[in-house]
């Protein structure tokens, strides 16, 4: 069976996928690319010891011509991945993209059309936190009808990056991470909850935390905490949440609640998880309250990073482009990955605009589409053109970072690269 020729654009989150890809069964590791050199030459290295012979590309405009792949990983930075994807699809490649799917409604449009332009290339959203043990369980367990319909659910992400800061932003004032609002950054927390119960956001009210000093320190504008009030189309709601607030370990935590029961993850312990169910004809707050440990989907590799999880993104991709339906059934493809991240676009817009609920569209229909066709409104003025708003002027005064706060970070970047 030939197998998949895959490149890899960006060394460093793409490094899990490297990884995988060189010891894949079904694929082939042939590219990577990163416009940062050290970065790329640590990925060389690494190819090098396994004795494979792959081209490297300092940019995005060589690695795309590049005519010996078949499909094309991006892990590239989280703001740009679909123009990013839409150029590799026009040529003709599959993609799989890294989080998050979209910077504003307008290139959601964009890239929703150009996957439909080509229908003999797959598409799929590498949202990794749908496939832990416990995720990948509650889905199974929900699309079984254990729990009944949902009537409410609760995702969370909290993950104080602080002390990562210089290492993940170079000290680069522009870097979306600087320039996101905190909003943006929703589908960790909400990506598995419209995974597990396949039910498409219809409404969204947005609230976010000013930006705390610890974070504005390091060269943030966006708030230090977002949360996202979600209507799904069955009128069930969710509540996601996620940020850099302090906790240690960072919390990742799912809750479903359902007419004949629920289930969640253990707070502490993200790969534990509780079932409570009412059987059939259980009187009411009788049932069987269940504490386990799920077990994998497959012979998945632990060590893939995320707990495994992230094994499974680029099995999902790669299957699904040899034909194998069950994995297509489990990739994620591009209207349930737009789903998943334009809440937190709109959400940012119910913010600046008093805590309003926003309409989230059914960008499958085309009929609505045209509405947001020129919608760049956000918070990164790289993609928002005239339409860029600010993520604290919904409160009041802007903070004021100078420059000295991107020189210290990246001294403090540089030092840590030297050793």
């Amino acid at each position: 069976m030939k197998k998949v020729r895959v490149g890899v654009m960006g060394a460093g989150r793409g490094m899990a996928m490297i990884n995988q890809l060189m010891n894949s069964e079904d694929a082939e590791l042939v590219a990577i690319c990163d416009f940062y050199a050290p970065i790329l030459e640590q990925a060389r290295q690494e190819v090098e010891k396994h004795n494979l012979n792959v081209k490297t590309f300092a940019t995005f405009d060589e690695f795309v011509q590049y005519k010996d792949m078949d499909a094309v990983v991006l892990a590239n930075y989280a703001d740009e991945h679909a123009p990013f994807a839409i150029r590799c699809l026009d040529a003709g490649f599959h993609v799989m993209t890294e989080v998050l799917t979209c910077a504003n409604m307008k290139q959601a449009v964009e890239l929703i059309e150009c996957v439909e332009r080509h229908p003999d290339l797959v598409y799929a959203y590498a949202e990794n936190y749908c496939y832990f043990n416990t995720t990948a369980e509650m889905r199974r367990l929900y699309q079984q009808g254990k729990i009944g319909e949902i009537v409410h659910a609760e995702g969370e992400y909290v993950h104080d990056c602080s002390s990562i800061w210089p290492q993940i932003t170079y000290g680069q004032r522009n870097h979306w991470r600087n320039c996101t609002a905190a909003n943006f950054y929703c589908t960790h927390s909400l990506g598995p909850i419209v995974h597990v119960t396949g039910l498409r956001p219809v409404q969204v009210v947005g609230t976010q935390s000013i930006v705390l000093p610890y974070m504005s320190a390091l060269g943030t504008h966006g708030g230090t905490g977002a949360m996202e009030i979600v209507t799904l189309e069955n009128g069930a709601v969710v509540k996601s949440l996620h940020g850099d607030m302090k906790r240690e370990p960072g919390s990742v935590n799912y809750e479903f609640y359902g007419t004949k029961g629920s289930m969640e993850t253990n707070r502490w312990d993200l790969y534990e998880m509780k079932t409570y169910i009412e059987g059939e004809g259980c009187p009411n707050c009788k049932g069987e309250l269940t504490t386990y440990k799920p077990g994998f989907v497959g012979d998945v590799d632990t060590e893939a990073g995320h707990g495994g999880s992230d094994y499974y993104t680029v099995y999902y991709f790669v299957r699904t482009i040899l034909g194998d339906e069950e994995a297509r059934k489990e990739s994620i493809g591009v209207y349930e990955a737009v789903d998943m991240c334009i809440p937190g676009i709109l959400a940012f817009k119910s913010v600046n605009n008093g805590n309003i609920p926003i309409k989230v569209p059914n960008l499958r229909n085309k009929e609505e589409r045209d509405a947001y066709r020129n919608d760049t409104y956000c918070a990164s003025k790289a993609w928002a053109g005239d339409q860029y708003h600010h993520p604290q002027e919904a409160y009041g005064e802007l903070p004021y970072i100078p420059d000295e706060v991107y020189d210290r970070v990246k001294e403090k970047w540089e030092k840590d690269e030297q050793g």
